[in-house]
């Protein structure tokens, strides 16, 4: 019996040229994803480094109140300590010197006392300026830090 004939291949050039039509289709799409994919990883990555920088800036500021806090407790009332009436803070003498701790670490801020003088609260206000996103208009962001520090004295405990 007789095979029946089968289909002639096709030649090699008809069969790039197909394909040719084919891919041309496609042609400089990877190139567009490419630069969608990378665009949205520096975003990404400029939020992580900028958000992360904003946050240490925040950290520096609560470390930098809370040590001109402490700076600021050693301010007390030489008068009342003296006498054995009370020890109280000396509220000019605290501002001065937590302003001046502040100062020495180029910072800025404000101190208040508590009404019983013996809770102190130093605020710092600073900016961390951005690395990425001054191109979406954000140059600098604000970063605020408190720390206090609580008077107290005694031989065994505090009283």
């Amino acid at each position: 019996m007789p095979q029946p004939a089968s289909p002639p291949a096709p030649s090699p050039a008809l069969e790039s040229s197909s394909q040719g039509r084919r891919l041309r289709g496609d042609q400089g799409g990877i190139s567009v994803y490419a630069a969608i994919v990378t665009v949205a990883l520096l975003a990404i990555v400029g939020l992580a480094i900028d958000g992360g920088g904003k946050l240490r800036a925040t950290e520096r500021a609560d470390a930098v109140a809370m040590e001109a806090a402490r700076a600021a407790g050693q301010a007390i009332d030489p008068a009342s300590a003296v006498n054995g009436t009370g020890i109280r803070v000396d509220p000019e003498a605290a501002a001065a010197a937590a302003q001046a701790y502040l100062a020495r670490v180029g910072s800025q801020g404000s101190t208040t006392l508590s009404a019983d003088g013996t809770q102190l609260t130093v605020t710092v206000r600073g900016s961390y300026t951005t690395k990425f996103l001054p191109v979406v208009g954000i140059g600098s962001m604000e970063v605020t830090g408190h720390g206090s520090a609580r008077l107290l004295h005694g031989v065994t405990q505090p009283e």
